[in-house]
């Protein structure tokens, strides 16, 4: 990406580095998400734990899935790229249309997630009020290090994972040795069954694990992409998933389950279980805004690299190309105002509600992006499309892209009929976009083949 708007496939020999790229896909999982999950699963019971686990091991599939397609095309857009190389154009508008309506929304829930915390340092007066001034706060201060350029997000990143990693290490680690079992409570919700409840908070927990395709979003700022791509995505999954089961087993054991079901900061009151009184607590709520903010510094940018990418090609508004300092500014902005919009909407049924509602929303639309991006990799093994790999490298292939189909599927329909309903809404809007784009590509095209 280029201050003159190069095409999308060209890769820049002076970007982000490895480390630079697994801080990137580090500090995009482990944003809010970690420090406020553990209440908002807590009423499907412990279950969420297995669930969890489960999750893992597709967030790892979906983390190899992405290097593998990075390596066949190592350009910015990744998810919205290989929908379109394999599918057309409308797989890869319907991509990114969903994936961009998810950055938006999940920026919006990680700002709402950090008002609970805020609230630990200090009250926020004004009700409702007082709680969405705060979340736009958080949600602007980030915006205005990607106005800056490039050079900015990349250092806030590598910053901002080291300092949320520490404080999350030791309620993981130190956290085990004071869990109780009596504060665990039932293994599902009264009334409901395994499985309902193991889909349910896995739709919800698949939130705890998007951005496992930053580097592949981002694969034409990365050095060397067909290797650093799968790396980074495998490297910074494994680090995340290492601190979110150690994380959530300690909470819940940490904090009793009547407790956590309604707490707003559960890491928070898990450091107080450790250590007495609220010093801890207090702790890890600063932790929890900076990792928040670090976090939204890389998700906004990410809001705004894919239909950069899919304008270049004709298939988003013209004005998403507009780049300064490579970043594309008005991508930024728009998905910022979108998000800004979304948290006023919205905020009428406490921290927790939004958050909820605005999760589930998230991961079905992050899921139709994943779901397109492996079959598009399905279709083009069935195809024989193999070049150089050799026969166990394609049988590993074939189980992740199927693994990764069958997540993405589940995780569709574990979201819930409100979140796919409300989703579903938010592709149908898309597709008046997309008729009015297609048409401007017809009409110029009859033009120039008229000259």
């Amino acid at each position: 990406m280029t201050q003159d708007n190069a095409p999308a496939g060209r890769s820049r020999a002076g970007g982000l580095s490895l480390l630079t790229a697994v801080c990137l896909v580090t500090g995009n999982i482990i944003g809010g998400g970690v420090f406020l999950l553990p209440a908002t699963v807590a009423p499907y019971g412990t279950v969420s734990i297995v669930a969890l686990a489960v999750l893992t091991v597709g967030a790892v599939a979906l983390a190899m899935l992405f290097g593998r397609l990075a390596a066949r095309a190592p350009v910015t857009g990744g998810l919205y790229v290989y929908p379109r190389k394999a599918f057309g154009d409308f797989a890869g508008f319907v991509s990114v249309w969903s994936y961009w309506t998810m950055t938006w929304s999940s920026n919006a829930a990680l700002a709402v997630a950090a008002v609970g915390y805020v609230q630990v340092l200090a009250p926020v007066p004004g009700g409702a009020f007082g709680q969405a001034m705060v979340a736009l706060a958080v949600l602007w201060l980030p915006a205005l290090v990607n106005f800056a350029g490039l050079k900015y997000v990349a250092t806030v990143q590598v910053v901002s994972t080291v300092l949320k990693f520490l404080p999350l290490v030791v309620v993981a680690v130190l956290g085990l040795f004071f869990v109780r079992a009596e504060n665990f409570g039932p293994f599902v919700a009264p009334g409901e069954g395994v499985l309902p409840s193991l889909s349910a908070s896995a739709a919800i927990l698949l939130y705890s694990y998007l951005g496992v395709e930053s580097a592949a979003v981002s694969a034409g700022e990365v050095r060397d992409p067909e290797r650093n791509v799968i790396r980074a995505g495998v490297l910074g999954t494994l680090a995340s998933a290492v601190v979110y089961l150690l994380g959530t087993v300690a909470v819940f054991g940490l904090v009793p389950h009547s407790a956590l079901v309604n707490s707003e900061a559960p890491f928070s009151d898990a450091m107080n279980a450790i250590f007495g009184g609220s010093a801890g607590g207090t702790v890890i709520a600063v932790a929890a805004v900076l990792s928040i903010a670090g976090a939204l510094n890389g998700w906004i940018l990410m809001s705004a690299q894919m239909p950069y990418a899919a304008a270049v090609d004709g298939l988003f508004p013209p004005v998403f190309t507009r780049v300064r300092r490579n970043v594309p500014w008005v991508g930024v902005l728009i998905g910022v105002v979108l998000a800004s919009l979304v948290i006023l909407l919205n905020y009428s049924g406490g921290t927790g509600e939004v958050f909820r509602v605005l999760v589930l929303i998230t991961s079905f639309t992050a899921a139709v992006p994943y779901l397109l991006s492996a079959a598009a990799q399905l279709y083009w093994l069935a195809r024989g499309e193999r070049g150089r790999v050799r026969t166990p490298r394609l049988v590993l292939d074939l189980i992740v892209a199927a693994v990764s189909f069958a997540v993405s599927l589940w995780l569709i329909a574990g979201a819930g009929y409100a979140a796919v309903y409300q989703g579903t809404l938010f592709l149908f809007a898309g597709l008046l976009v997309y008729v009015w784009l297609a048409a401007r590509k017809a009409r110029q095209a009859n033009s120039e083949s008229e000259d």
